[in-house]
């Protein structure tokens, strides 16, 4: 909860509701001392396809490799999917390009929310 809060993401979420969310996907964790520093979890069907759908670096981590390392770690635990995707915002395409994702002009992004 703390490195969503420090990143501004997913005020709505709880700590019930990360945990339930943890139990099913792979994910990768950084940790100093006792505190979570940074997170990456991806989303499968565990053969064909996975979505990469956090990455959330601590502000104070950020720039120093630490997202690198953890999507690239998260990569290997997926190297038997055929395709990994995941959506970003544009000024973050060079940071996925250091892990050979490879930006697609021909997708469009479309979204249901619940309600």
């Amino acid at each position: 909860m703390k490195l969503y809060q420090d990143a501004g993401w997913w005020a709505e979420r709880s700590e019930q509701h990360i945990a339930e969310m943890l139990s099913n996907v792979p994910a990768v964790g950084a940790w100093k001392d006792d505190t979570l520093v940074g997170f990456a979890r991806a989303v499968t069907d565990g053969k064909f396809r996975a979505y990469i759908e956090d990455v959330v670096i601590h502000r104070s981590y950020q720039g120093t490799g630490l997202g690198t390392k953890l999507v690239s770690t998260l990569l290997e635990e997926l190297a038997h999917i055929d395709v990994v995707s995941l959506f970003c915002e544009e000024q973050y395409i060079p940071f996925y390009e250091k892990n050979r994702f490879k930006y697609s002009k021909s997708h469009f992004v479309m979204h249901r929310l619940k309600g």
